[in-house]
This record gives structure tokens, C-alpha cells and sequence, in this order.
């Protein structure tokens, strides 16, 4: 299907959607963007959406030039116009049209586009039997050099890892900092879960992910979980945490708005626990799934 493409204030069918080669969004990766997922008509998570995207655009710089409710608006009317219940929206700040320089002040206006499509980032047998990782020699960026905080449209990074992966027999690389401690993969957070002995059930175990300070993006899936985490009363930490740390896990999982939840079995060729998706995994899921229908901004056709 021929869906339309939101750009700039009017809506063009995807073969004819277009942007200026001059634009430093195309030329340096100059600009900032969103992934956010509807679900039976409602745009998950929209609100925490907004607010990064326009925490991104606010640490480069750059005006986004419409306001938060004339974004929310666009993003349902090309939902609205594409028939979309269920969808992926890519949304793009780009810093607009300047010269083959690199001054981002001679870019006279940003440029906004707005993609409403299906993603499968996994395989859906994935989900069911986990997901196998490796260690990249690509480290993350330095929080220095540019901040993880900002979802911007220079993934260089991220895709070098990305192929490491493919060249090593997998699609998906666990990246650590330049210290040698796990930040996240491509583009998901990472979790693991450990038992403590200090309980029984949930209050038995501990969930484990990186703080975003070492390198590792403030996913919004990746707070949802910690969310939900607090409701069913599993304990939650965000701590440093080593590659040894996840080979001895007994649950290890990814988050992100295209890949949601998803169970990673084995790393670097060590078994996750069991090898199998873990129970509790299959729970913050199960849960996870509950929230994307009640939590978001709702539309109908």
C-alpha cells in the first residue's frame, strides 16, 4: 500500500515523499527523531514521546517548528488517512535545508516528517524460543561526545555494531562503553534477572538494567518496564552491570518500541538459564501488553 506521508504541513504518497539533498539531516545526521507504536487506535506512550523529542531537539539546538499539540494532531491525522489501528510511526525533526557547510544556523527552517508503516524488527519464532547475541568490538559512544539521551539521526554507531552482529552469525550485538560495561544493544535496552534467595516469587528475584548514564538511551518501552516492575512488586535496581553478570543471569531480555519485549536465550554462545524464555520475561510482557491498551493518546478512523 501507497500510505501518505506526513511532510512539512501536507501529505504526500510515500514514492513521491521528498526531502532536499541539501538538507543536514541527509548531508551530517543533523537532526532528531521518535519511534512510537499505536496499538488498536491509540498512540502508545505519546506524551513521553513528545517530551524526548523535544528534549533532543532542545540539547542540539534546534526548533522544532510546530507545538506539541499541532505534532500530536499530525501524527493521528496520518494515522487517520493511512486507515492505521495498529502501527509503527517514525517521526523526523531534521534541521532543514543550509549549504554543504557545516553551520546549522544557515539552515533557515527545520523540516518535519512524520512515516506511519508496519515494522517487524524480529522474527515472531524469536519471541518464542529467544533471541542469541554477541559482543560487538564497536563500543558505545562516549555520554561525552554525544549524549544517549539524544535520539538523533546519526546512528553510525549503532549500525557498525549492527553489522558486527550480522558478520558474527547474529542480528542483534550486545554493546559495552569504553570501560567494558554493558550499555544496551542496536537499538533496544537490555535487563537481566537475577534470583536473590532473599524471598519467594517475584520478591525472590531482581530486576537488573544499566543506568543511561553509562551510554544506553532512556528507552520509553525501557520505562514502562520499570513501571510495571514496581506494580507487581518485583524488585528493580539500575546498576552497573558486566558481561559476566549477564552470562550467570536467569532471565535476560531486550526492550524497545519495535522489538517490545524479547528474551534473549543465549550470549556469546553461553546459555541464558534454562535456554528458554524465562517465566518472569513472559509475565512483564503478558503485562506489557495490557499497558499498550490504556496508556496513550486514543483515535479513531
Amino acid at each position: 500500500m501507497d500510505y501518505q506521508v506526513y511532510l512539512d504541513g501536507k501529505w504526500y504518497p510515500k514514492h513521491e515523499a521528498k526531502i532536499s539533498v541539501f538538507d543536514h539531516g541527509l548531508l551530517y545526521g543533523d537532526g532528531v527523531f521518535e519511534g512510537i507504536r499505536a496499538y488498536r487506535g491509540l498512540v502508545f506512550k505519546l506524551e513521553g514521546h513528545l517530551q524526548r523529542l523535544w528534549e533532543s531537539a532542545n540539547t542540539i539546538m534546534l526548533k522544532i517548528p510546530m507545538t506539541r499539540e499541532e505534532m500530536k494532531k499530525a501524527i493521528v491525522d496520518t494515522l487517520r488517512k493511512n486507515r492505521l489501528l495498529d502501527s509503527y510511526i517514525r517521526v523526523v525533526v531534521t534541521r532543514g535545508v543550509g549549504d554543504l557547510g557545516l553551520s546549522p544556523w544557515l539552515c533557515k527552517k527545520a523540516s518535519v516528517f512524520i512515516i506511519t508503516d508496519k515494522i517487524a524488527l524480529y522474527p515472531k519464532e524469536l519471541y518464542q524460543k529467544g533471541l542469541e547475541i554477541i559482543t560487538v568490538p564497536t563500543v558505545r559512544n562516549l555520554p561525552e561526545a554525544i549524549n544517549p539521551s539524544i535520539k538523533s539521526l546519526n546512528y553510525l554507531n549503532n549500525i557498525m555494531a549492527k553489522i558486527e552482529a550480522k558478520n558474527g552469525g547474529c542480528i542483534e550485538a550486545l554493546m559495552l562503553n569504553h570501560q567494558g560495561y554493558v550499555t544496551e544493544c542496536t537499538g533496544d535496552n537490555v535487563f537481566m534477572i537475577k534470583k536473590t534467595g532473599k524471598g519467594t516469587g517475584l520478591k525472590g528475584h531482581v530486576l537488573l538494567t544499566p543506568p543511561t548514564y553509562l551510554g544506553a538511551l532512556k528507552g520509553i518501552t525501557r520505562e514502562a518496564i520499570l513501571e510495571i516492575a514496581g506494580k507487581i512488586k518485583l524488585p528493580f535496581e539500575e546498576r552497573i552491570i558486566t558481561r559476566h553478570d549477564l552470562f550467570n543471569a536467569d532471565e535476560v531480555f531486550l526492550t524497545g518500541t519495535a522489538a517490545e519485549v524479547i528474551p534473549v536465550a543465549k550470549i556469546d554462545g553461553r546459555g541464558i538459564g534454562d535456554g528458554k524464555p524465562g517465566k518472569i520475561t513472559n509475565l512483564l510482557l503478558k503485562n506489557f501488553h495490557r499497558l499498550t491498551r490504556k496508556d496513550g493518546v486514543r483515535y479513531s478512523l
